[in-house]
Protein backbone atom coordinates (compact mmCIF):
# COMPACT_ATOMS: atom_id res chain seq x y z
CA UNK A 1 0.00 0.00 0.00
CA UNK A 2 1.46 3.43 -0.95
CA UNK A 3 2.45 5.76 1.86
CA UNK A 4 0.76 9.09 2.56
CA UNK A 5 3.72 10.91 1.06
CA UNK A 6 3.49 8.85 -2.14
CA UNK A 7 -0.25 9.54 -2.45
CA UNK A 8 0.31 13.24 -1.89
CA UNK A 9 2.96 13.36 -4.64
CA UNK A 10 0.69 11.39 -7.02
CA UNK A 11 -2.21 13.79 -6.43
CA UNK A 12 0.06 16.77 -7.07
CA UNK A 13 1.37 15.17 -10.28
CA UNK A 14 -2.11 14.39 -11.64
CA UNK A 15 -3.31 17.92 -10.86
CA UNK A 16 -0.34 19.34 -12.79
CA UNK A 17 -1.20 17.09 -15.76
CA UNK A 18 -4.83 18.19 -15.52
CA UNK A 19 -3.79 21.84 -15.82
CA UNK A 20 -1.81 21.03 -18.98
CA UNK A 21 -4.65 19.07 -20.63
CA UNK A 22 -7.14 21.81 -19.75
CA UNK A 23 -4.87 24.45 -21.29
CA UNK A 24 -4.40 22.33 -24.43
CA UNK A 25 -8.17 21.93 -24.73
CA UNK A 26 -8.65 25.71 -24.58
CA UNK A 27 -5.92 26.30 -27.19
CA UNK A 28 -7.45 23.67 -29.50
CA UNK A 29 -10.89 25.25 -29.07
CA UNK A 30 -9.48 28.66 -30.03
CA UNK A 31 -7.74 27.25 -33.12
CA UNK A 32 -10.71 25.11 -34.13
CA UNK A 33 -12.99 28.02 -35.03
CA UNK A 34 -10.53 29.47 -37.57
CA UNK A 35 -9.64 26.03 -38.95
CA UNK A 36 -13.30 25.11 -39.35
CA UNK A 37 -14.02 28.35 -41.21
CA UNK A 38 -11.10 27.72 -43.58
CA UNK A 39 -12.24 24.14 -44.25
CA UNK A 40 -15.82 25.23 -44.98
CA UNK A 41 -14.63 28.00 -47.29
CA UNK A 42 -12.32 25.64 -49.17
CA UNK A 43 -14.99 23.05 -50.01
CA UNK A 44 -17.02 25.12 -52.54
CA UNK A 45 -13.85 26.22 -54.34
CA UNK A 46 -12.47 22.70 -54.81
CA UNK A 47 -15.89 21.37 -55.81
CA UNK A 48 -16.44 24.20 -58.30
CA UNK A 49 -13.03 23.63 -59.87
CA UNK A 50 -13.83 19.95 -60.25
CA UNK A 51 -17.20 20.79 -61.83
CA UNK A 52 -15.56 23.16 -64.33
CA UNK A 53 -13.16 20.39 -65.35
CA UNK A 54 -16.10 18.03 -65.84
CA UNK A 55 -17.85 20.65 -67.97
CA UNK A 56 -14.75 20.95 -70.12
CA UNK A 57 -14.64 17.21 -70.70
CA UNK A 58 -18.04 17.29 -72.42
CA UNK A 59 -16.45 18.86 -75.48
CA UNK A 60 -13.74 16.20 -75.79
CA UNK A 61 -14.61 14.00 -78.74
CA UNK A 62 -11.48 11.84 -78.77
CA UNK A 63 -10.70 10.51 -75.28
CA UNK A 64 -7.36 9.07 -76.44
CA UNK A 65 -6.06 12.59 -77.12
CA UNK A 66 -7.34 14.01 -73.82
CA UNK A 67 -4.80 15.02 -71.12
CA UNK A 68 -3.54 12.03 -69.16
CA UNK A 69 -4.15 13.81 -65.86
CA UNK A 70 -7.83 13.80 -66.79
CA UNK A 71 -8.47 10.34 -68.25
CA UNK A 72 -5.38 8.42 -67.19
CA UNK A 73 -2.75 6.58 -69.19
CA UNK A 74 -4.86 3.50 -69.83
CA UNK A 75 -2.99 1.44 -67.21
CA UNK A 76 -4.06 0.21 -63.80
CA UNK A 77 -0.96 -1.40 -62.30
CA UNK A 78 0.94 1.09 -60.13
CA UNK A 79 -0.83 3.00 -57.35
CA UNK A 80 0.56 6.04 -55.55
CA UNK A 81 -0.99 6.65 -52.14
CA UNK A 82 -0.42 9.98 -50.38
CA UNK A 83 -1.19 9.70 -46.65
CA UNK A 84 -1.75 13.13 -45.08
CA UNK A 85 -1.56 13.22 -41.28
CA UNK A 86 -0.44 15.61 -38.54
CA UNK A 87 3.07 16.31 -37.28
CA UNK A 88 1.89 16.43 -33.67
CA UNK A 89 0.17 13.91 -31.43
CA UNK A 90 -2.19 14.17 -28.45
CA UNK A 91 -5.18 14.41 -30.77
CA UNK A 92 -7.04 11.19 -30.03
CA UNK A 93 -7.52 8.80 -32.93
CA UNK A 94 -7.04 11.44 -35.62
CA UNK A 95 -3.79 10.06 -37.07
CA UNK A 96 -4.61 6.41 -36.33
CA UNK A 97 -7.94 6.54 -38.21
CA UNK A 98 -6.30 7.90 -41.39
CA UNK A 99 -3.56 5.27 -41.24
CA UNK A 100 -6.09 2.51 -40.59
CA UNK A 101 -8.02 3.41 -43.74
CA UNK A 102 -4.80 3.78 -45.74
CA UNK A 103 -3.48 0.39 -44.61
CA UNK A 104 -6.78 -1.22 -45.60
CA UNK A 105 -6.32 0.17 -49.13
CA UNK A 106 -2.67 -0.87 -49.19
CA UNK A 107 -3.57 -4.48 -48.42
CA UNK A 108 -6.32 -4.47 -51.05
CA UNK A 109 -3.93 -3.11 -53.71
CA UNK A 110 -1.25 -5.67 -52.90
CA UNK A 111 -3.78 -8.50 -52.72
CA UNK A 112 -4.90 -7.67 -56.28
CA UNK A 113 -1.30 -8.01 -57.45
CA UNK A 114 -0.81 -4.27 -58.05
CA UNK A 115 2.31 -2.25 -57.31
CA UNK A 116 2.22 0.17 -54.39
CA UNK A 117 4.09 3.41 -53.76
CA UNK A 118 3.55 5.61 -50.73
CA UNK A 119 4.25 9.25 -49.91
CA UNK A 120 3.68 10.30 -46.30
CA UNK A 121 2.90 13.91 -45.41
CA UNK A 122 3.22 14.34 -41.65
CA UNK A 123 5.58 12.59 -39.26
CA UNK A 124 2.89 10.80 -37.24
CA UNK A 125 1.54 8.99 -40.28
CA UNK A 126 5.05 8.04 -41.37
CA UNK A 127 5.81 6.56 -37.94
CA UNK A 128 2.71 4.37 -38.04
CA UNK A 129 3.06 3.20 -41.63
CA UNK A 130 6.82 2.53 -41.82
CA UNK A 131 6.69 -0.50 -39.50
CA UNK A 132 4.49 -2.53 -41.85
CA UNK A 133 4.81 -0.80 -45.23
CA UNK A 134 8.18 0.94 -44.93
CA UNK A 135 9.62 -0.64 -48.09
CA UNK A 136 6.87 0.96 -50.20
CA UNK A 137 7.52 4.52 -48.97
CA UNK A 138 9.27 6.51 -51.72
CA UNK A 139 9.16 9.94 -50.06
CA UNK A 140 8.18 11.61 -46.81
CA UNK A 141 7.36 15.23 -46.10
CA UNK A 142 6.94 17.11 -42.85
CA UNK A 143 5.85 20.69 -42.27
CA UNK A 144 6.38 20.65 -38.52
CA UNK A 145 8.22 23.96 -38.58
CA UNK A 146 5.22 25.67 -40.21
CA UNK A 147 2.69 27.24 -37.86
CA UNK A 148 0.02 27.05 -40.53
CA UNK A 149 0.13 25.11 -43.78
CA UNK A 150 -0.65 27.25 -46.83
CA UNK A 151 -1.27 26.58 -50.52
CA UNK A 152 2.49 26.80 -51.05
CA UNK A 153 3.03 23.53 -49.17
CA UNK A 154 0.09 21.90 -50.97
CA UNK A 155 1.56 23.00 -54.29
CA UNK A 156 4.92 21.51 -53.29
CA UNK A 157 3.29 18.11 -52.71
CA UNK A 158 1.18 18.48 -55.87
CA UNK A 159 4.21 19.28 -58.05
CA UNK A 160 6.02 16.22 -56.68
CA UNK A 161 3.06 14.01 -57.62
CA UNK A 162 2.82 15.48 -61.13
CA UNK A 163 6.58 15.06 -61.68
CA UNK A 164 6.29 11.37 -60.80
CA UNK A 165 3.27 10.98 -63.10
CA UNK A 166 5.03 12.63 -66.03
CA UNK A 167 7.87 10.10 -65.85
CA UNK A 168 5.31 7.26 -65.60
CA UNK A 169 6.10 6.26 -62.02
CA UNK A 170 2.44 5.44 -61.28
CA UNK A 171 -0.95 5.06 -62.95
CA UNK A 172 -3.41 6.20 -60.28
CA UNK A 173 -3.05 8.43 -57.24
CA UNK A 174 -5.13 8.51 -54.06
CA UNK A 175 -4.92 10.86 -51.09
CA UNK A 176 -5.96 9.92 -47.55
CA UNK A 177 -7.15 12.49 -45.02
CA UNK A 178 -9.86 13.19 -42.44
CA UNK A 179 -13.02 14.98 -43.54
CA UNK A 180 -14.22 17.35 -40.81
CA UNK A 181 -17.88 16.96 -39.87
CA UNK A 182 -18.01 18.33 -36.32
CA UNK A 183 -15.97 18.40 -33.12
CA UNK A 184 -16.90 14.82 -32.29
CA UNK A 185 -16.86 13.29 -35.78
CA UNK A 186 -14.05 13.27 -38.36
CA UNK A 187 -14.49 10.82 -41.23
CA UNK A 188 -11.41 9.26 -42.89
CA UNK A 189 -11.51 9.72 -46.67
CA UNK A 190 -9.75 8.16 -49.66
CA UNK A 191 -9.97 10.41 -52.74
CA UNK A 192 -8.66 9.71 -56.23
CA UNK A 193 -6.99 12.78 -57.73
CA UNK A 194 -5.25 11.22 -60.77
CA UNK A 195 -6.89 10.65 -63.14
CA UNK A 196 -9.34 13.43 -62.30
CA UNK A 197 -12.13 11.79 -64.29
CA UNK A 198 -12.94 8.66 -62.34
CA UNK A 199 -15.22 7.27 -65.03
CA UNK A 200 -16.58 8.54 -68.30
CA UNK A 201 -20.09 8.55 -66.93
CA UNK A 202 -19.38 10.97 -64.10
CA UNK A 203 -21.80 13.87 -64.06
CA UNK A 204 -21.61 17.38 -62.69
CA UNK A 205 -23.37 17.69 -59.36
CA UNK A 206 -25.59 20.71 -58.70
CA UNK A 207 -24.33 22.34 -61.87
CA UNK A 208 -26.82 24.22 -64.05
CA UNK A 209 -24.59 26.83 -65.67
CA UNK A 210 -23.16 26.60 -69.16
CA UNK A 211 -19.78 28.10 -69.98
CA UNK A 212 -18.06 29.46 -73.03
CA UNK A 213 -14.31 29.08 -72.87
CA UNK A 214 -11.51 31.11 -74.39
CA UNK A 215 -8.97 29.78 -75.42
CA UNK A 216 -10.18 26.31 -76.35
CA UNK A 217 -10.96 23.59 -73.82
CA UNK A 218 -7.79 21.56 -74.35
CA UNK A 219 -5.51 24.49 -73.45
CA UNK A 220 -7.55 25.33 -70.37
CA UNK A 221 -7.48 21.72 -69.20
CA UNK A 222 -3.70 21.56 -69.56
CA UNK A 223 -3.45 24.52 -67.19
CA UNK A 224 -6.28 23.60 -64.79
CA UNK A 225 -5.51 19.92 -64.18
CA UNK A 226 -2.16 20.46 -62.37
CA UNK A 227 -3.80 23.21 -60.30
CA UNK A 228 -6.65 20.84 -59.48
CA UNK A 229 -4.18 18.34 -57.97
CA UNK A 230 -2.71 21.00 -55.67
CA UNK A 231 -6.20 22.34 -54.87
CA UNK A 232 -7.51 18.93 -53.79
CA UNK A 233 -4.42 18.43 -51.63
CA UNK A 234 -4.87 21.87 -50.09
CA UNK A 235 -8.50 21.01 -49.36
CA UNK A 236 -7.27 17.86 -47.59
CA UNK A 237 -4.86 20.01 -45.54
CA UNK A 238 -7.69 22.32 -44.51
CA UNK A 239 -9.98 19.42 -43.59
CA UNK A 240 -7.15 17.82 -41.63
CA UNK A 241 -6.39 21.05 -39.76
CA UNK A 242 -9.99 21.35 -38.55
CA UNK A 243 -10.22 17.62 -37.80
CA UNK A 244 -6.96 17.67 -35.83
CA UNK A 245 -8.07 20.53 -33.58
CA UNK A 246 -11.53 19.02 -33.09
CA UNK A 247 -10.05 15.65 -32.20
CA UNK A 248 -7.46 17.24 -29.88
CA UNK A 249 -10.14 19.29 -28.15
CA UNK A 250 -12.23 16.15 -27.51
CA UNK A 251 -9.20 14.11 -26.39
CA UNK A 252 -7.97 16.80 -23.98
CA UNK A 253 -11.48 17.27 -22.58
CA UNK A 254 -11.66 13.53 -21.85
CA UNK A 255 -8.16 13.59 -20.37
CA UNK A 256 -9.06 16.53 -18.11
CA UNK A 257 -12.19 14.79 -16.81
CA UNK A 258 -10.32 11.51 -16.32
CA UNK A 259 -7.63 13.36 -14.38
CA UNK A 260 -10.32 14.91 -12.18
CA UNK A 261 -11.81 11.48 -11.48
CA UNK A 262 -8.37 10.10 -10.65
CA UNK A 263 -7.67 12.98 -8.27
CA UNK A 264 -10.97 12.28 -6.48
CA UNK A 265 -10.10 8.57 -6.09
CA UNK A 266 -6.58 9.33 -4.90
CA UNK A 267 -7.91 11.92 -2.44
CA UNK A 268 -10.32 9.35 -0.98
CA UNK A 269 -7.47 6.83 -0.63
CA UNK A 270 -5.28 9.50 0.94
CA UNK A 271 -7.98 10.47 3.47
CA UNK A 272 -8.64 6.82 4.33
CA UNK A 273 -4.94 6.10 4.77
CA UNK A 274 -4.52 9.23 6.89
CA UNK A 275 -7.54 8.29 9.01
CA UNK A 276 -6.19 4.76 9.47
CA UNK A 277 -2.78 6.15 10.44
CA UNK A 278 -4.31 8.50 13.02
CA UNK A 279 -6.49 5.71 14.42
CA UNK A 280 -3.46 3.44 14.71
CA UNK A 281 -1.49 6.13 16.58
CA UNK A 282 -4.42 6.71 18.97
CA UNK A 283 -4.67 2.99 19.66
CA UNK A 284 -0.96 2.84 20.42
CA UNK A 285 -1.20 5.83 22.78
CA UNK A 286 -4.25 4.40 24.61
CA UNK A 287 -2.65 0.96 24.87
CA UNK A 288 0.52 2.51 26.25
CA UNK A 289 -1.42 4.54 28.83
CA UNK A 290 -3.40 1.49 29.99
CA UNK A 291 -0.24 -0.56 30.46
CA UNK A 292 1.09 1.93 33.03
Amino acid sequence: MPSLDDLKKRIKSVKSTQKITKAMKMVAAAKLKKAQENAEKGRPYSQKLHNIILNLTKSISDVTNAPKLLVGNGKDQVYLCVVITADRGLCGGFNANICKLAKKHFKKILKEGKDLKIITVGSKGHDQIKTEFGKYIIDKKSFKEKKQISFKEANEVGNKIIELYEVEQFDKCFIFFNNFKNVITQIPQAQQIIPALINNGEKVKNETSFYEFEPDEDEILEDLLPKNVSTQIFKAFLENAASEQGSRMTAMDNATRNAGDLVDKLTINYNRSRQASITKELIEIISGAESL
